[in-house]
């Protein structure tokens, strides 16, 4: 097992990042009086979820980590909501991927924090 040295290292944050870059890509093609809107909030609330993670990695308390995690853990179920309310609106024809993604990232960033809450 690889030993894990950064944040980069972590398979959960590998996944966060790859969301991030899956949101900025289908934002592109949201309606352009979104700018400020929707698209704004998505990637803000997706960018968030890798942040957290990276900065709750560095921190020393076990306590500062599970924050930092659990912050990660409400902004990635804001941008799940985010997902849903594209779909609705039409502006994602197939959402199903993302909010698989969302739901992966969602499941081993609840067994970090698990892990760190012990």
């Amino acid at each position: 097992m690889k030993r894990v040295q950064r944040f980069e290292d972590l398979e959960v944050w590998q996944k966060a990042h790859r969301l991030v870059l899956e949101i900025y890509k289908v934002t592109t093609n949201f309606p352009v009086e979104e700018r400020f809107g929707l698209i704004s909030q998505m990637r803000r609330t997706a960018v968030s979820v890798p942040a957290n993670i990276a900065e709750g990695y560095k921190k020393r308390s076990l306590r500062d980590k599970a924050n930092f995690y659990n912050i990660a853990q409400g902004s990635l179920e804001e941008l799940r909501y985010y997902l849903i309310l594209s779909g609705d609106l039409g502006y994602l024809k197939n959402n199903y991927e993302l909010l698989g993604s969302t739901d992966e990232v969602g499941r081993m960033l609840y067994g970090l924090a698990t892990s760190v809450s012990k």
